[in-house]
């Protein structure tokens, strides 16, 4: 195919090419003065720069040049695009090949795409999100969407989204009415989520939340994929015990057995309060059992204490 693409490693023409031979007939070519008028060099270096700049980090623009002057020589590549924070990496390059292969080449970037505190979308950033679930469960991936702020909600419907600018504008006005809703960031992660995963990992996800957030049901949580509820309930207080300790008063269990209460006195006042449920089931008393026929998956008892406080008992094989 004429216009296929080509995948490139820059360690094959780097590893052979000693720091002196790189300084020698790269470096040579690009005045101290050039790399330090680019923006992103003054902004490390100014005056309010608390960390200041590697050497590694201001001569990294003379090797992505250097990539970018081999591609034409080797591939005939004459654009480079990316992010504007890349601009002056891309233009070292186009000015390596002005220079050294007296030919023209192009860059091309626009505006990184950025959360509303300013921190960018990328792999190194904290709390970003990846398109692989094994890196991002579908479920987080729905939530990192259905969480975004109301201004990055505007702004992420019409970037990432199909939706036309009509009904994105809908969402917007019947966003203003009621901002309680959250119509916009549920209208988000609905499409992202059904477009990236698929319809049922979307509606799994929702019928997730649904639980964690209280208007789960029993028959719900146990309609829940194994790796769906892990992911809801990853972080929260686990025990795990053997299989032989169950068939057992729950007063037992969640204050002996586990940990989940300091005392079976505490855990009798507030099952008797009506304040203790196991999968989604509010306790009737201090004198119920709990068996194996009880268990989510085989393996699993989800404990919650009060509204919003959540356990995990696992049990294994005696």
């Amino acid at each position: 195919v004429s216009n296929r693409a080509i995948i490139v490693n820059n360690y094959d023409w780097m590893k052979a090419y000693s720091f002196l031979d790189f300084i020698r007939d790269i470096g040579k070519h690009i005045t101290v003065n050039y790399m330090m008028a680019k923006d992103s060099v003054k902004k490390r270096l100014g005056a309010d720069s608390k960390s200041g700049m590697s050497f590694t980090e201001f001569t990294y623009q003379l090797v992505q040049g250097y990539d970018f002057q081999v591609l034409y020589r080797d591939q005939n590549c004459k654009l480079q695009m990316g992010g504007s924070d890349q601009w002056g990496n891309i233009v070292t390059g186009t000015e390596l090949i002005r220079r050294i292969e007296k030919g023209e080449a192009f860059a091309l970037t626009w505006p990184l795409i950025t959360k509303s505190d300013g921190g960018k979308f990328g792999k190194t950033e904290e709390g970003n999100v990846w398109l692989d679930p094994g890196r991002t469960s579908p479920y987080k991936f729905y939530q990192f969407w259905l969480n975004v702020s109301d201004e990055d909600a505007e702004k992420y419907l019409k970037i990432f989204t199909m939706l036309d600018q009509k009904a994105i504008q809908a969402l917007v006005d019947e966003h203003a009415a009621a901002p309680y809703l959250r119509v916009m960031q549920k209208k988000l992660a609905e499409e992202i989520t059904t477009m990236v995963h698929s319809r049922e990992e979307y509606e799994m996800a929702v019928e997730a939340s649904s639980i964690l957030f209280g208007k789960g049901t029993t028959e719900s949580l146990a309609k829940i994929r194994e790796d769906v509820f892990l992911s809801v309930f990853e972080g929260v207080p686990q025990f795990e015990i053997s299989s032989s300790s169950l068939d057992t008063d729950v007063l037992e269990l969640l204050a002996v057995t586990t940990g989940v209460f300091s005392s079976k006195g505490e855990a009798r006042r507030m099952v008797a309060g009506g304040g203790v449920s196991i999968n989604k089931e509010k306790l009737t008393g201090p004198e119920q059992r709990i068996g194996s026929q009880d268990l989510l998956n085989n393996k699993y008892l989800l404990v919650q204490k009060g509204k919003k406080n959540y356990y995990l008992i696992r049990v294994k094989e005696s």
